[in-house]
């Protein structure tokens, strides 16, 4: 009789990366390969890499399908609060998993990790059907607002009780905040759920992918014919040339052109080719919030970033320019970013055809990957004015030095200060002056810190500064540095945060230091709610309805972090030096500066509103 061997012991399923090659072994165990040996050769038994039961004929149920598919797509660790079966399927697989404080603390941390991976890889939350999936709400809105990948996994109701109230689905609840959103109904469903899921996380407009696991359907055996799984790749688009012809010729006819470019261009991995483009055109380049760091602000060519504020040199030319050309933007109108006014000629590039004439007429569309669209751009400005472009035939650059230099003189008193209690300004300023650029990532939170640190922030490198925020959800910047942190556990990872913030998410230091990816928060801690007192100013005055106090370091140190309270400027840049070297050693810090109530911001009569 022929001698059969079969590679793996474990539940049948055949998950085949992309890379992977028919053979004897392969990598880990993932795959499952059978052959048969007949007068001493080997053959695969397994014809287009189907399954065959492992020893014993144990088989597999939706769950563990649901974890090895998660397991061969990459995924090394996920998210989750408090409870759902698919936390232990995941973690035999050997997929680590981080139990957060709540759910949206997870979701949050997923959204860190996301944005660092560039589609590439995804933060995966897993979290109970009900509750669960109810506190998830904030997490997804904000990932869905700020286009960015994550998987959410929730638990549901039995499918018979799916439909009846009061039970809660995830899927029909979170259609309106999430690019794509499916019931797992039946077991052999899994690994075409999955494809699905994952293709869009991949592909088209970037947000929240959720896939319901009812809790029956958690448990049912998945059929051998329904197992196997190949991860769905990236599918790149690009414009037509014909518009990207157009758009060239309106660009090289402004008077004044501005580039405007947002978080597309870092998910592209695009930001040597808008440096070429902006060079070679010699127009200048202005971030949104989340395109934050896409486009160094050092640069000669760089007009900066904003939320709300923003530096005259930006207000300026977002004001003035004739013809603007958006790059891997939504062009969302917000009152956390700049307005465009009326009459500007609009060229528009984003991923997201449905994103294209949403808010704004557009002159001509470039739907398509980033990086792709910005090529094509340069080989078109090359074939309609040469291979040198513009490099040194305009004054822009000495235009926008003159006007940043004027704006930052009138600020440099305050990011000086030596005020006590201390000034927000003095905090950023040594946030700029002490900490090394190119590795660290820096985050703002909701509210005043956003408004305060976005303009005077100089980010260098790609991810340098995560900028967020169309919801603004206070507290996001404790678990999204968590999640970054996980992404890129080299870098020095800091978030700059209020005390009303501090109380949404204050408890995720301890999951820091309990999953070994320390941070640093800076508290500002000022005792009241800086941005909200003029909203009603009877009640603060009456009745004191925006304070808050509280010990921000002894609450640290409670968590198992380094707490270092800080009551003068000239103690932050040492305290600064002092959290990179405890992070180094593995340890979580909390900086709690007391500062001032700082009513000033880089804002523009023109440019107010949104």
């Amino acid at each position: 009789m022929p001698h059969r061997s079969f590679l793996s012991c474990r539940p049948r399923l055949c998950l085949i990366p992309p890379s992977v090659k028919p053979g004897f072994t392969y990598g880990h165990g993932v795959v499952m390969i059978a052959f048969e040996r007949t007068m001493g050769s080997w053959s695969l038994l397994a014809s287009r890499w189907q399954v065959h039961p492992g020893r014993g004929g144990e088989g597999m149920n939706t769950l563990q399908a649901v974890a090895r598919i998660l397991k061969t797509e990459g995924v090394e660790w996920i998210a989750c609060f408090p409870s759902n079966n698919l936390i232990e399927a995941v973690a035999k697989e050997g997929i680590r998993p981080i139990m957060f404080r709540q759910e949206r603390g997870a979701l949050m941390a997923a959204d860190g990790y996301s944005r660092l991976h560039n589609r590439k890889k995804f933060g995966v939350v897993i979290t109970q059907g009900g509750p669960g999936s109810e506190n998830s709400m904030g997490g997804l809105a904000q990932a869905f607002s700020d286009n960015v990948p994550i998987l959410y996994l929730p638990g549901g109701p039995a499918i018979a009780q799916h439909s009846v109230r009061p039970n809660f689905s995830a899927v029909r609840t979170y259609q309106t905040v999430s690019t794509y959103a499916e019931v797992l109904w039946k077991a052999d469903m899994a690994a075409s759920v999955m494809r699905r899921a994952f293709h869009r996380l991949r592909n088209g407009r970037p947000g929240p992918v959720i896939v319901e696991i009812p809790a029956d359907v958690g448990t049912q055996e998945v059929s051998e014919a329904a197992l196997t799984y190949q991860p769905p790749k990236r599918f790149p688009q690009a414009p037509s040339l014909s518009d990207v012809k157009d758009a060239v010729r309106l660009l090289l006819s402004a008077k004044k052109p501005l580039i405007w470019s947002g978080m597309g261009t870092l998910m592209a991995e695009a930001s040597a080719e808008l440096r070429e483009l902006a060079e070679l055109t010699e127009i200048p380049v202005y971030c949104t919030m989340p395109g934050k760091s896409g486009f160094d602000e050092r640069h000669p060519l760089a007009l900066g970033a904003g939320s709300s504020s923003t530096g005259l040199h930006a207000r300026r030319w977002i004001q003035e320019c004739d013809v603007l050309l958006a790059l891997g933007s939504s062009l969302t109108r917000t009152s956390y970013g700049q307005p465009i006014p009326p009459g500007k000629i609009m060229l528009h590039n984003t991923e997201s055809l449905e994103d294209i004439n949403k808010d704004y007429d557009i002159a001509v569309g470039l739907p398509g990957d980033t990086k792709l669209t910005i090529q094509m751009l340069i080989d078109e400005v090359k074939a309609q004015i040469g291979e040198n472009g513009r490099r040194g035939k305009t004054t822009v650059a000495a235009e926008i030095a003159e006007i940043k230099q004027k704006w930052l003189a009138e600020w440099m008193p305050l990011l000086h200060s030596d005020e006590v209690p201390i000034n927000t300004y003095r905090v950023i300023g040594e946030l700029e002056r002490t900490l090394d650029k190119e590795h660290s990532i820096v985050t703002h939170d909701a509210g005043a810190p956003r408004d305060t640190i976005m303009p005077f922030y100089t980010a260098t490198v790609p991810h340098s500064y995560i900028g967020w925020g169309k919801t603004t959800h206070l507290g996001y910047g404790i678990p999204l540095m968590i999640g970054a942190k996980l992404a890129r556990p080299d870098k020095f990872c800091l978030n700059f945060m209020g005390d009303g913030a501090f109380g949404m998410s204050g408890l995720d230091i301890e999951t820091s230091v309990r999953a070994g990816a320390p941070i640093t928060t800076i508290v500002l801690n000022n005792g009241d709610m800086a941005t909200y007192p003029g909203g009603y100013p009877t009640a603060r005055q009456m009745f004191a309805v925006t304070r808050m106090t509280g010990d921000y370091a002894k609450i640290a140190e409670g968590l198992g972090a380094v707490g270092i309270t800080i009551t003068r400027p000239e103690e932050i840049a040492p305290a600064l030096q002092k959290a990179q070297r405890l992070n180094a050693e593995g340890k979580t810090v909390l900086l709690d500066i007391h500062s001032n109530l700082e009513a000033r911001r880089s804002r523009f009569d023109e440019g107010a509103g949104g």
